[in-house]
């Protein structure tokens, strides 16, 4: 059946106009069950979402400048030097925490690419707004490009497990720096700087500290600098802290390559020795140090083990101090590694890196 159009674009019924009340009544019925039914939903992809909105991650250092906290310096304490990035929303966590991308171009790399942050609730209280936060880079395993699945959102959990590690006293409060870590998606980078390929090393090693200095509050030393990552992730984030232990001290790598492996090294040997694990970590322990920490973790699930193992037999001596995380059942992904993390992997970071002080001067 044909309804015959009012002017405002609504079908009659009977031949007649539909009493204005009565209009309002429906609508405003009709808007109750939608956000009875489904307000979370409505809230994230309808009128009511605020994601993809300028968000900043500095609010303790907006009520700093009222003169409600001093922001002077404590020693080993790097306050923001700018140029602050501009984030837009991508997630609004249970807790209130956001999570937030940017686009980066490095001004060392000259690479360009998004990075994802997160920080936890900590950041911005008060009585921490003198103090220097950890960061933990985080990288992923597969392409890793033109997204990292640590920052598109909250599924996979590891935001909530350093909040929940935070709260129960077992993790410190980690800021999470959630870069892209290949150029493309057709080949892998293994995280270094291939010799005429975009310099993925460099975007990593110092593009990204950078960013993370210009916009927050950091330690200067290495003791507030670590890695998390899985598969090709994994192997970045161990190889930056062996080829930089001045820079890094300690890393997570899950379900992990120990080699370099992208075929765009064409049989560059000399290029690959200085972006090898094991050959990074022969020269660390016969240089006597900087001390570092290295966690693999590995899900009973999947291969590899062996890998991990065996190069904790030959290389976890003198600076380099290693553990293994076994996973019960875990596969090869991201889940899985959090669970493992939630399991040990995060305390045991936590003991070897440096956290926030909390201003006794501010409850």
């Amino acid at each position: 059946m044909q309804h015959d159009q009012q002017g405002d674009g609504s079908p009659t019924t009977g031949g007649g106009r539909r009493p204005r009340r009565s209009r309002l009544l429906l609508i405003s019925g009709g808007l109750a069950l939608t956000l009875a039914a489904g307000g979370a939903a409505a809230y994230k992809y309808g009128l009511f979402s605020d994601i993809g909105d300028p968000v900043s991650f500095e609010k303790v250092q907006q009520t700093a400048s009222t003169g409600t906290v001093a922001a002077d310096e404590r020693p080993g304490v790097r306050m923001p030097t700018g140029p602050k990035a501009a984030f837009v929303r991508t997630s609004r966590l249970p807790d209130g925490t956001q999570i937030g991308r940017t686009t980066l171009t490095g001004a060392k790399s000259g690479f360009t690419g998004d990075v994802w942050v997160w920080v936890p609730k900590e950041y911005d209280d008060p009585k921490y707004a003198k103090s220097a936060f950890p960061v933990l880079i985080s990288l992923p395993g597969g392409r890793g490009y033109p997204t990292n699945y640590w920052g598109t959102g909250p599924g996979l959990g590891l935001q909530k497990a350093v909040s929940d590690g935070a709260k129960a006293g077992t993790s410190l409060p980690f800021i999470l720096v959630m870069p892209v870590h290949n150029a493309d998606t057709k080949h892998h980078f293994d995280g270094s700087d291939i010799p005429g390929e975009p310099k993925m090393g460099t975007w990593m090693a110092d593009d990204i500290p950078d960013f993370a200095k210009a916009n927050f509050r950091t330690f200067t030393s290495r003791d507030g600098w670590a890695f998390m990552g899985s598969s090709a992730g994994g192997f970045g984030g161990l190889k930056h802290v062996l080829k930089y232990p001045d820079r890094f001290k300690a890393v997570i790598a899950s379900g992990v390559d120990i080699v370099p492996d992208s075929p765009l090294w064409k049989g560059n040997t000399q290029a690959m020795d200085e972006n090898n694990p094991e050959k990074l970590a022969a020269k660390l322990i016969a240089a006597g140090g900087p001390d570092v920490y290295v966690n693999f973790q590995i899900g009973t699930a999947e291969t590899g083990r062996d890998k991990a193992e065996k190069f904790m037999k030959e290389f976890g001596r003198g600076p380099v101090h290693t553990s293994l995380q076994v996973i019960q059942d875990g596969e090869h992904n991201g889940k899985s590694y959090v669970r493992g993390m939630r399991e040990g992997s995060l305390e045991w970071i936590s003991k070897v890196m440096t956290g926030p002080t909390p201003d006794p001067a501010v409850r």
